[in-house]
């Protein structure tokens, strides 16, 4: 039970690095800010999709993180 435990809290943690790299940065800088008018006018139904697609990976992985790391903690410990 330890084994699989661990083996899960690993394959959930790169999941989270992943989705986590995955996500675009909130501020892009100077290019950002100038994208960003001509990304309201002309709208980005897919990209926003996207970042709330990710962004709801990110909280559900977080919290399959969490609750396995306190699995194994209580597993071993």
């Amino acid at each position: 039970m330890e084994i699989f435990l661990k083996i899960v809290l690993i394959i959930v943690s790169l999941g989270l690095i992943a989705v986590v790299l995955l996500q675009s940065g909130r501020s892009a800088g100077l290019s950002g800010t100038i994208a960003g008018g001509a990304e309201q006018l002309m709208g980005k139904q897919k990209a926003r999709g996207i970042d709330a697609l990710l962004s709801k990976l990110t909280t559900i992985l977080a919290v399959a993180f969490m609750l396995f790391a306190i699995a194994v903690a209580f597993v071993v410990g």
